[in-house]
């Protein structure tokens, strides 16, 4: 096979590297999709650059992704380099080799100055992403006015300020580049699964512990009815005698 490619070790199939992003993950619309749990849904691009080929973990699984074992955020490749996503392993193949330290991982950007309000916007806009369900489109401007309470004007001005600091480019997709750009930042991280232990409710009838209750009459409800003893009750009618007046006679 003629070109960089990419060779899934379970299944043996061989997947050849798009001229510029090959999109790895579990989901259906990935480039290369790996059936395992471990992997998310989008985790990672492959990136190629002229004769040079990077990956970039899309920070989206908890997972990670590894280069011969070590984890990384970005790193260039080279032919024969085992790629794991999670415990999905994979092998790089076809890569020219070029005078490149393959232990150099290339630093991300710095993260420019944000306000209160780009920071919102920014964790609202990459909210689906962040989402185990599934990876979507990032929130459009509409969304984002509706969670921060605010006009889609104003969002939209904030997003243009946005891809500026980010140094996005005008063209198609421009929301999802500056979502994954944020997110391979490490400015907005996956959420933790919450779990909500289930609620303990008291029966109200006596049916889940086997107990049958008899209703309670009109006003009684908040009164409290003493136990009354075999020994102690009398005839219906007449007061219960006394265990003093019992010992006397």
């Amino acid at each position: 096979m003629e070109g960089p490619f990419i060779r899934i070790e379970d299944s043996g199939m061989v997947v050849p590297l798009r001229p510029e992003v090959t999109t790895v993950g579990r989901g259906r619309g990935v480039d290369v999709r790996l059936d395992d749990p471990s992997v998310s849904r989008l985790h990672a691009e492959i990136v190629r650059r002229g004769p040079y080929v990077y990956i970039v973990d899309m920070g989206l699984s908890r997972n990670g992704t590894r280069v011969n074992g070590r984890p990384i955020a970005r790193r260039v490749l080279e032919d024969g380099d085992v790629v794991s996503f999670g415990t999905a392993r994979c092998r790089m193949g076809g890569i020219p080799r070029e005078e490149v330290d393959p232990d150099i991982e290339l630093r991300r950007a710095v993260a420019p100055e944000l306000t209160r309000r780009e920071v919102d916007v920014l964790t609202a806009l990459c909210r689906p992403a962040l989402s185990d369900e599934a990876f979507v489109a990032p929130a459009t401007a509409r969304d984002i006015a509706h969670e921060l309470v605010v006009t889609e004007a104003a969002v939209k001005q904030h997003l243009l300020r946005l891809y500026q600091k980010f140094r996005i480019p005008e063209g198609a997709n421009r929301r999802t580049r500056l979502a994954n750009e944020v997110i391979a930042m490490g400015l907005v991280r996956p959420l933790p699964p919450v779990h909500v232990p289930p609620q303990n409710r008291p029966p109200m009838d006596g049916r889940a512990t086997g107990e049958l209750r008899r209703p309670v009459p009109p006003g009684m409800a908040h009164k409290a009815v003493p136990p009354r003893s075999a020994a102690a009750a009398g005839p219906p009618g007449r007061p219960a005698a006394s265990t003093a007046g019992r010992r006397a006679s």
